[in-house]
């Protein structure tokens, strides 16, 4: 017989396995968690930015433009339409709505 095929070594392989499996998600949910916790609205704009998304922004002034957004500067978003750029000062969003 085999020694690496030995029953209690093949249960006890298929134990770690299922434990590592766990510690695996586990980890995964807490570095989840830690960076909904941790990220910026800038972080979560410049994702945005690389999905291509549609936006809605409201600013300070109770403003609102709709658009996609294009770039995203350390001070300053910039939102198209089909017609129109918009240049946003960071300072002044109050909040962003994204279509995912």
């Amino acid at each position: 017989m085999d020694p690496l095929r030995h029953p209690d070594l093949v249960e006890i392989s298929r134990t770690l396995r299922h434990q590592l499996d766990s510690v695996l998600v586990a980890e995964q949910q807490a570095a989840r968690a830690t960076m909904r916790r941790r990220r910026t609205m800038r972080d979560r704009l410049l994702e945005s930015e690389d999905r291509s998304e549609a936006i809605d922004i409201t600013l300070t002034t109770g403003e609102t433009f709709s658009g996609h957004l294009v770039a995203v500067g350390a001070d300053h978003i910039l939102v198209t339409d089909l017609r129109t750029e918009t240049y946003v000062d960071l300072n002044h969003v109050v909040s962003c709505r994204f279509h995912i």
